[in-house]
């Protein structure tokens, strides 16, 4: 094809880019990459300086979505007000943790002194053998050791008492990020579907409709997550606590509430809390039981790690368990032991959302249904928002046809080029 010609009528050949097309690809992919890293860098700085809100936020949406059937429930079978039956299940679920709380705080109070003498005869135990065992440390040794540990933890009070103070102020914002979890849990149980309707309604009209549906699917990820993690928890807790009360542990009732509570962050929760077991053993017991004891706890891991997490947890988040460790991990450097918790239902989420929007619907069933149930309801900002996308994808379709019309070829006709 010839080049452009100059006024003379001599053609002109198009010199080269000097930067191969290849370079060129890769450095707009690499600019945008480092925008899009740039971005993800700022809203994580912007969720670090409002974790005291967004962390009781997040943790109020899991609380709603594990009550949301206990709320339906009441209201079908108990003919409760929505505000009485979100109310109710709320109240429910304080009593229940406040119960399992109080049993392992009066357990702890119980055992605490047999404990602390057990474990003070296990670290005199401990100097005996360093002084008489293979190492053969001398007496001298061993007590210079311990006054150097005595001094350093007394010359260490200004560090202690600025500890205290940094765990006071912890503990201030921990109560103030449960009343928030609270309050947002209550009024996402009564008011749930209106705030939902004013999120879509910020979006772009075009986009309402996909927004609305990916939503709805990334809510039934969650719901299936925290079902889901609640067995995993359960069934690790009462099989490292049926192994503690076989040894005779004390504090058994203790011990498996942490378990429980510590298995919500996946792999490492479990392993931790079921390492505080095998201490318990060792301290009371000694080697013979911390073994026993360890091997009730790898066992456990091994159920589930080979059964629970690949197949509940797998079908519950769409995640391989190497995905799940990867993200736990991540998680943890990232925000501690607040980011371990949420990495597994924020990616759950995250792969959810983006699969529909990418055209790969993971739950075809739940359809479009729930616009009339929401219709029914009066929502009006939710009602304009799917007109809205409605009357958008009509005018799409009416301005592809027109040029179909003018080639004389239907829309679902590929027109040839003459």
């Amino acid at each position: 094809m010839p080049g452009p010609t100059v006024p003379g009528g001599a053609a002109v050949t198009p010199r080269p880019h000097p930067v191969p097309a290849s370079v060129r690809a890769w450095a707009g992919w690499s600019w945008r990459t480092l925008v899009i890293l740039a971005a993800l860098a700022a809203g994580l700085w912007l969720v670090a300086a409002l974790k005291v809100i967004v962390v009781p936020v997040a943790v109020a949406l899991l609380v709603t979505v594990l009550l949301s059937p206990v709320v339906a429930a009441l209201q079908r079978y108990a003919r409760l007000p929505r505000a009485a039956a979100a109310g109710t299940a709320l109240v429910l679920l304080l009593a229940l943790v406040a119960g399992l709380l109080t049993l392992a705080g009066r357990s702890i109070a119980n055992g605490i002194t047999a404990l602390w003498e057990q474990a003070r005869d296990g670290f005199t135990q401990l100097l005996r053998w360093l002084s008489d065992g293979p190492l053969q440390l001398a007496t001298d040794d061993l007590d210079r050791y311990v006054q150097q540990l005595q001094d350093t933890v007394a010359s260490s009070g200004q560090q202690i008492a600025s500890g205290a103070l940094s765990v006071g102020v912890t503990v201030g914002h921990v109560a103030a990020g449960v009343l928030i979890a609270l309050f947002c849990t209550l009024f996402f149980l009564i008011d749930g579907r209106r705030i939902w309707a004013w999120v879509v309604g910020l979006m772009p009209r075009g986009s309402r409709e996909r927004v609305h549906q990916a939503g709805r699917r990334g809510w039934v990820t969650l719901g299936a997550y925290t079902r889901t993690q609640i067995l995993v928890a359960g069934v690790d807790a009462v099989g490292i606590g049926i192994g503690a009360a076989f040894l005779q542990l004390p504090l058994v009732v203790p011990l498996a509430v942490l378990v429980f509570f510590g298995s919500f962050i996946p792999f490492v929760g479990a392993i931790v809390t079921g390492s505080i077991a095998v201490l318990v053993a060792l301290v009371t017991q000694g080697w013979g039981s911390a073994l026993i004891m360890l091997g009730v706890v790898l066992l456990v891991q091994q159920l589930e790690g080979h059964v629970l997490q690949p197949f509940l947890m797998g079908h519950a988040v769409s995640l391989h368990p190497v995905a799940v460790l990867l993200v736990v991990t991540t998680g943890s450097l990232v925000a501690g032991i607040v980011g371990a918790l949420f990495a597994v239902p924020l990616a759950a989420l995250v792969n959810t959302v983006v699969l529909y929007l990418h055209g790969h619907d993971k739950f075809p069933q739940l359809g479009t249904d729930d616009h009339v149930s929401i219709r029914a309801k009066g929502h009006p900002v939710l009602d304009r928002a799917v007109a809205a996308a409605a009357e958008a994808e009509s005018e799409a379709r009416a301005a592809r046809a027109e040029p179909d019309a003018a080639r004389g070829t239907t829309p679902g006709d590929s027109p040839v080029a003459p």
